[in-house]
C-alpha cells in the first residue's frame, strides 16, 4: 500500500468520528456574482478539470484545477466583480462556459484566488442534476460472475439527489434491521453537456461534457431480497452515490471505452477491469436512453460496474462492507474517489 493510501486510511479514521456526511446543513452559495440570468449561447466547457470546494461555512462552490493550484471561482468572481458559474450544475445546465473562461483569463495575475488542493474540503460535484440514470449489468465478466445472461438492451434504473455525495465523504450505514448487505460498485460516470434526443450512436459522444469516477453504492438485501426486487430502494439511500474528486472534460479525459476501473477496500484490490468490457459502450448507452426521453445538460449516467463485487462471490465467502471500512475507486485518469463507512 502506497503512502497516499495509508494517509487516507489514517485521516478518514480520525474524521469519521466527527464528520457529518457531505451535503447535510450546506448553506446556499453566495450568489452576488452568479449568472442567475445568463442569456448567452449555450457552450460546453472543454480542456478543464473541475471540482467542488466545500467552504468552512458549509457552502459549496466551483473550483478549477490548474498548475497554480485550485482556482476558487466564487472568490475570484466576487473579488473581480465578474459573472461566473458558481457550481458545476449551473455551468452544465446554462452552458455559460464563456463566463468561466473570461474569469480564468482575468485572474491570471491574481494569486490570492488560488488555493492549495491539500487545504480544501471537497463538496458535491453535483447537487441538482435533472436526472441520475443508472445502467445495470453492463460488463461481460460481471454478468458471468453473477450467473446472468448479458442483456439485449441496457437495463435502466435511477438514483435521486439525496444519494449524491462528495469525495472523502462518510456514509452512515442504515440500521441493521433495515439492511446489512452493503456492496461497492465503482463506475465511470457520463456527464451530458447538450440536449440529446434520439441521437445516433455515431453522434452520441458529441453530446458528452465529461466524465467522473463514481460509486453506485448498494444495499444488496434491499435491492434483491425484497418482494419483486427493489433496485431503486437498494441504490438510493442517503449518500449512496459518491462522485469525484474531479469532473474531467471529455476532450482531456481519454477514450471512455478504454478506461481502467479499480476498487480497493481497506487497501485490498477488489475490482480491476476496463470499460472495454462494456456490453453496451458509451455511445450505445447514450443513443438507447435518448430514444426514450431527452437527456439534458447536466444529466448523469452511471455506466455499470465490472466483476469483483461482493455479490459475485460464493455465498460462503460474501463478507459485506461494515462500519470502519475505507473504499477507494479509480477510473482511468479521472481521479481516485475515497470514502469511509460509519
Amino acid at each position: 500500500m502506497d503512502n497516499g493510501r495509508r494517509d487516507f486510511f489514517h485521516k478518514s479514521t480520525i474524521a469519521a468520528a466527527g464528520l457529518m456526511a457531505i451535503g447535510s446543513g450546506a448553506h446556499a452559495a453566495d450568489e452576488s456574482h452568479a449568472s442567475e440570468h445568463y442569456n448567452g449561447p449555450h457552450e460546453m466547457i472543454s480542456g478543464l478539470t473541475l471540482l467542488c470546494i466545500r467552504h468552512k461555512d458549509g457552502s459549496e462552490s466551483l473550483g478549477v484545477k490548474t498548475d497554480k493550484g485550485i482556482l476558487d471561482v466564487r472568490a475570484a468572481a466576487h473579488g473581480l466583480k465578474m459573472a461566473a458559474p458558481l457550481c458545476l450544475d449551473e455551468l452544465l445546465q446554462k452552458g455559460n462556459a464563456t463566463e468561466l473562461k473570461a474569469l480564468m483569463a482575468a485572474v491570471q495575475s491574481h494569486k490570492d484566488y488560488y488555493v492549495n488542493e491539500s487545504d480544501i474540503g471537497y463538496g458535491r460535484l453535483f447537487q441538482n442534476p435533472g436526472k441520475i440514470i443508472c445502467v445495470g449489468l453492463n460488463y461481460r465478466n460481471h454478468a458471468k460472475e453473477i450467473g446472468m445472461q448479458p442483456p439485449r438492451v441496457p437495463p435502466l434504473f435511477n438514483k435521486y439527489n439525496n444519494a449524491l455525495a462528495a469525495h472523502q465523504c462518510v456514509i452512515t450505514l442504515p440500521p441493521k434491521e433495515l439492511s446489512v448487505k452493503m456492496d461497492y460498485e465503482t463506475e465511470m460516470l457520463i456527464v451530458m453537456g447538450k440536449k440529446a434526443w434520439n441521437v445516433s450512436e455515431a453522434d452520441a459522444l458529441n453530446y458528452v461534457a465529461g466524465y467522473c469516477t463514481a460509486q453506485d453504492f448498494s444495499a444488496r438485501d434491499l435491492q434483491l431480497e425484497l418482494p419483486n426486487g427493489q433496485w431503486m430502494i437498494g441504490k438510493t439511500l442517503d449518500n449512496f452515490a459518491p462522485i469525484g474528486p474531479y469532473f474531467m472534460c471529455a476532450d482531456v479525459a481519454g477514450d471512455p471505452n478504454n478506461m481502467t476501473v479499480q476498487t480497493w477496500v481497506n487497501g485490498e484490490l477488489r475490482q480491476s477491469s476496463n470499460t472495454n468490457d462494456f456490453i453496451c459502450n458509451t455511445q450505445q448507452m447514450i443513443a438507447y436512453i435518448s430514444k426514450h426521453f431527452p437527456l439534458q445538460p447536466g444529466d448523469v449516467i452511471f455506466t455499470g460496474t465490472p466483476e469483483g463485487v461482493i455479490l459475485g462471490k460464493p455465498k460462503d465467502k460474501q463478507v459485506w462492507l461494515k462500519a470502519g471500512d475505507k473504499i477507494e475507486s479509480k477510473v482511468g485518469n479521472l481521479g481516485t474517489l475515497q470514502f469511509s463507512l460509519v
